[in-house]
């Protein structure tokens, strides 16, 4: 994600650990692991620390089919999801995240399921108790006008009304206002999308364009995401929009969608895609997704863009700093996701230096001036006010230390491991979590072996120490 203004952006709740993991502490009304109940109850929260409601226990979603059907003017939204998932555990009941609208029927695997709203929750109780390993089909059908979640810092994500539609951004918490999901990074799944809108708007998501149809004054759009993404990730952009298509020399299909009051001035950006994203996949490893593109929309006062996955949401027409950011999280935030929240620096601050290296190779200033500059801002300045690998729940996730002084941390390591072995740790690091997820931990000690250093007293400073470091 990038802010449109110098501090970072925008989202801030939600979202847990792994698929199967319960949370720290069960919330009133269900059983704590270790009793008998807990076998057979999925738990409410995935387990992460920062946001222990979010995301759900004891299944894994492999893939979502959203069916959607949107009145921009009303901003009415009628949806119907099935989720093809697998049982890590014995489930007689398990919840999915969704924040308001009205869910007007669901079944699981056919037959009809005992469902109750509970906050963010929709509980779901099957007929009959899913045994562990079982695969099982849950079709929810839902209506109402969706409503974006404030965030602590005051930025909304989720399904955000537009003059001419919506401008669907879920980072950290905002899938859950039009779909419901298991969400959180962890939980990773393919997608098909079948939207429908009014002749005259496009309707786009993630992944490969299927193709579209008209009838009866509404035009339905397919498309689909065949790699592993997290609900945050997905998007249901609406609009009147400008759409341009091509295939790269590298075989990505590019879908460009825009808006008409935002195309002069993002043409001469959105052309170095391409190039952008071949610069990007000689540092980084082969591009991770067969779909790329950009939805340049015209709502600036949603104050951010979002790596939304394969084809990046921008609220207006992208600096070229904004798209090489928003093009580098497709390898570190897309196809390498966190493992838990508190671990953003692995986005945000690999994102930022992926825009301190393009300018260094581009007759720009280089990494060490942009280092430099930062490091004589004074001690009180937001820069140092909490450390990047572990910033807290609070608003402080999207926040200038995650982003500038994560990217601090990594020209630290390059300094003290060298280009060869550091541009080998990118590498190595967006391979071997290819389409998975990574930690903190596992990054260092990846360093670690990579460069045959001990990185320790590094990482320490720069990650998890509050304040200025005494000496750059």
């Amino acid at each position: 994600m990038a802010a449109t203004v110098p501090v970072a952006l925008a989202a801030l709740l939600a979202a847990g650990g792994p698929a199967a993991a319960g949370p720290a502490h069960a919330p009133a009304g269900h059983t704590a692991p270790g009793h008998a109940a807990a076998r057979t109850t999925g738990s409410v929260g995935a387990g992460d620390p920062y946001f222990p409601l979010a995301g759900n226990g004891g299944y894994h979603v492999e893939h979502y089919d959203l069916t959607l059907g949107y009145d921009p003017d009303s901003g009415h939204l009628d949806g119907t999801a099935v989720l093809t998932a697998r049982a890590t555990q014995r489930l007689a009941r398990f919840d999915l995240d969704l924040k308001g609208l009205d869910v007007t029927r669901l079944t699981v695997d056919g037959a009809p399921a005992v469902f109750r709203r509970d906050g963010q929750e929709l509980v779901v109780t099957p007929r009959t108790t899913l045994p562990k390993g079982h695969r099982f089909r849950v079709t929810v059908a839902y209506d109402g006008t969706p409503e974006a979640v404030t965030d602590p810092d005051g930025s909304d994500d989720g399904w955000i009304p537009t003059d001419d539609g919506a401008f669907v951004a879920g980072e950290p918490q905002g899938a859950m206002t039009w779909f419901p999901a298991n969400n959180h990074p962890t939980d990773k799944s393919s997608y098909d999308f079948t939207i429908t809108v009014p002749q005259g708007h496009t309707a786009v998501a993630n992944g490969l364009y299927l193709g579209s149809r008209t009838a009866a004054g509404r035009t339905t759009f397919r498309w689909r995401q065949p790699e592993p993404m997290a609900a945050y990730l997905a998007t249901a952009t609406v609009g009147e929009f400008q759409v341009e298509r091509y295939t790269t020399r590298d075989g990505l299909e590019v879908y460009n969608a825009v808006d008409p009051r935002e195309a002069a001035d993002a043409a001469s950006v959105l052309k170095k895609l391409p190039s952008v994203l071949e610069w990007e996949s000689k540092l980084f490893g082969p591009y991770p997704f067969r779909a790329a593109g950009a939805v340049v929309d015209h709502a600036r006062s949603v104050g951010y863009a979002l790596e939304t996955q394969g084809r990046p949401l921008y609220d207006s027409a992208p600096s070229l700093s904004t798209l090489v950011h928003e093009s580098a999280h497709q390898w570190f935030g897309d196809s390498v996701s966190v493992t838990r929240w508190k671990d953003i620096w692995l986005n945000e601050g690999f994102a930022t230096y992926a825009e301190w290296l393009y300018t260094e190779q581009h007759g720009g200033r280089s990494a060490q001036d942009r280092f430099d500059a930062l490091y004589e801002s004074p001690a009180g300045d937001e820069l140092w006010e909490f450390p990047p690998g572990d910033p807290g729940s609070g608003g402080n996730i999207f926040a200038s230390p995650v982003y500038n002084r994560g990217a601090m941390a990594l020209h630290e390591l390059r300094r003290a491991v060298g280009d060869p072995a550091f541009f080998r740790i990118l590498r190595d690091w967006a391979a071997g979590h290819r389409h998975g997820n990574g930690t903190t931990a596992q990054f260092t000690a990846l360093a670690e072996k990579v460069s045959g250093k001990d990185l320790d007293r590094l990482f320490h400073t720069w990650l998890f120490t509050k304040g200025r470091p005494d000496t750059p």
